[in-house]
């Protein structure tokens, strides 16, 4: 392959492209754009289903029994010693993902676990997580100078990432795998509320995902939650994730026009 160069600088050789091996597909039948629709609509009665039941499945981790955390842990955060309770700072939910970002895992020191990775990725905006009472925290063994570093190189500087110092990690179930750990606080008192890992892991990222973990989910009317569970209508307290702050209540014109798209919405659903 021939070498690019610029005037006063060496060659540079191109990459030679990647070689799709030839493959044979069996394409699905090409049809209308009315049979198309039927196809899908069809299709959608299944999806439906599908919802419903994950929205079944939620309820049920609404009345998992909790569990105390009747041991002390301490971590280590970019400003020193912490406490689990520390890393609720102050909100009512905490979710720990337990990363391997250590001394013995692939791609140590210059990269974290490269599924581990793939999922920090995919991590939303953490604002919208935040205004419903819950916090996201990362942990590893990987020193904190070591954490900062990796999080400037690749982007996760929202994370907060904490440095597990004792048995945290093999208590929880993550000390040789990967794993979500939910819990709640009442005043000063922890408890563990739930458990993901495996391929529940891939499902994680957005802030629906989180919230349908926890014990309080996502805080909304239409959710089959327990007597006395925080729940406010669904769409009003969304927001820019740069405007929370700033806007304490839902904005009126905001709550005329998300009225509107779902009026719009179930009509058209229930056509």
């Amino acid at each position: 392959m021939k070498a690019l160069s610029t005037p006063g600088k060496e060659a540079v050789p191109m990459k030679e492209p990647v070689k799709t091996p030839t493959v044979t597909v069996a394409n699905p039948k090409i049809v209308s754009q009315q049979e198309w629709e039927a196809a899908r609509q069809h299709l959608l009665v299944k999806e439906k289903v599908f919802t419903r039941s994950r929205d079944a499945l939620a309820a049920e981790r609404r009345r998992m029994p909790w569990m105390a955390v009747e041991k002390k842990y301490e971590f280590e955060g970019p400003k020193g010693k912490v406490s689990l309770l520390d890393l609720f700072e102050g909100r009512r939910q905490l979710i720990v993902y337990r990363a391997f970002f250590e001394p013995g895992v692939f791609g140590w020191p210059d990269h974290a676990c490269r599924g581990c990775s793939l999922g920090a990725d995919q991590v939303s905006n953490l604002a919208h997580l935040n205004v419903r009472d819950t916090i996201l925290a990362y942990a590893s063994r990987a020193p904190q100078a070591d954490i900062a570093r990796l999080k400037a190189r690749m982007g996760w500087e929202q994370i907060p990432w904490y440095t597990i110092n004792d048995s945290f990690d093999k208590d929880f179930g993550v000390d040789q795998w990967h794993g979500h750990n939910a819990f709640i606080r009442d005043g000063e008192r922890v408890f563990r509320t739930y458990f993901i890992n495996n391929r529940g892991d891939e499902a994680m990222g957005t802030v629906w995902s989180y919230l349908d973990i926890t014990a309080l989910g996502r805080q909304e009317t239409w959710e089959n939650s327990p007597e006395g569970y925080p729940q406010t209508p669904p769409y009003k307290w969304w927001n820019w994730h740069d405007n929370y702050d700033a806007e304490a209540s839902p904005d009126p014109k905001w709550v005329k026009v998300s009225d509107a798209g779902e009026a719009a919405f179930r009509k058209s659903d229930a056509g």
